[in-house]
């Protein structure tokens, strides 16, 4: 593997980096092997690299000496100890941080001599339907390097940029978001199953129906109460279905999980 170049490098290989690096590859980064990643559980990063086509350093040192830019993929409780062990690799790069509740102030100090930026991908970036938010009033990238971070995540969904004092919001909304969507679409197929559904026809029916419905609202750009109205008939079948869920509290469950999880975020800062 040759050193020049624009070598990318993520630090962790978990589901999120392998999301983002199975999204960019033949987008932002047309060379597999430009990407390089590392993980302590050798034998996972391994089995990944041989499947996706990323090179696998054998450390840390050699990740940062073969990388011109770097994503922290990491667990946001290891996030101090490879900002400690790292600082000197990783200075004069440009280093991005995908760790939910680390705050730009805590890498800045980790990394004094580093650009850094911190973003909140999810994990639907591993289909193309990502949603990263990028923040925009505290990174020390250049400009470059912004349009570089706006193309990165781009490719792998939509990027928006926002202030930081939203991100807690952000992983509220859609760095967790993914989990309830699962967890609603789980749960629209149960009562299909228990109305007599096959479990695999319910499932079908239900994602679809998730999806057409999120897509209906991106192109239509309509109020998603508006939306709600056109399905629901006067005295018909879809109203005593929004009676019932208002009756269980799902709106109400919806926001309070949105604002535990944004609190989380807050904790682990």
């Amino acid at each position: 593997m040759s050193v020049a170049g624009n070598k990318l490098g993520f630090i962790g290989c978990g589901n999120m980096a392998t999301a983002l690096i199975t999204g960019i590859i033949g987008r932002v980064m047309p060379v597999a092997e430009d990407i390089i990643a590392y993980d302590t559980n050798h034998a996972m990063l391994k089995e990944k690299s041989s499947k996706i086509g990323f090179y696998p350093a054998n450390s840390i040192e050699e990740l940062c000496h073969l990388s011109d830019r770097v994503v922290l993929a990491v667990k946001p409780n290891i996030i101090p100890t490879v900002l400690r062990e790292n600082k000197d690799r990783l200075s004069g790069k440009a280093v991005v941080s995908i760790a939910a509740g680390i705050p730009t102030k805590s890498l800045s100090e980790g990394l004094p001599n580093s650009r850094v930026l911190r973003v909140m991908p999810n994990t639907p970036a591993l289909v193309g339907e990502g949603a990263t938010a990028l923040c925009k009033d505290t990174t020390s990238f250049t400009d470059e390097e912004k349009q570089w971070a706006e193309k990165l995540f781009s490719s792998v969904g939509i990027a928006i940029w926002v202030e930081e004092r939203l991100m807690d919001a952000v992983v509220g909304v859609s760095g967790s978001g993914p989990a309830y969507v699962f967890m609603f679409i789980e749960a629209l197929a149960d009562g299909g199953v228990s109305e007599g559904l096959p479990r695999d026809v319910a499932v079908k029916l239900a994602t679809q129906t998730v999806i057409g419905s999120g897509k209906m609202l991106m192109e239509t750009g309509k109020h998603p109460g508006e939306l709600k109205d056109m399905v629901c008939s006067p005295g018909g079948t879809t109203i005593a279905a929004v009676a019932s869920l208002e009756g269980a509290g799902f709106r109400s469950s919806v926001i309070e999980a949105v604002i535990a999880c944004a609190k989380k975020s807050r904790e682990l800062a």
